[in-house]
């Protein structure tokens, strides 16, 4: 989960995290992250399986933010 400038959060999968961000923060990441720059990576949450992180980032989708931060704030090993 990245937060955004602008206070949005903004969830996605990758394999290679930090390669990910530095994508997002150079302006060359998704639509969403051109458009809301990235503030600071908020939590990485690790998956078995790209099936599973898929299902987690859906889950993640329905999330309002302030739901978002909660989740991260009370999985602090997921904090990065």
């Amino acid at each position: 989960m990245i937060e955004c400038r602008d206070g949005s959060i903004y969830t996605g999968v990758a394999v290679d995290v930090a390669a990910r961000y530095a994508r997002h923060a150079s302006g060359k990441g998704a639509r969403y992250t051109r458009s809301h720059p990235p503030l600071r990576l908020l939590a990485v949450f690790t998956h078995p399986d790209r099936s599973t992180a898929l299902k987690a980032e859906y889950a993640l989708k329905k999330l309002g933010a302030p739901e978002k931060r909660a989740l991260a704030a009370a999985h602090p090993q997921a904090i990065v």
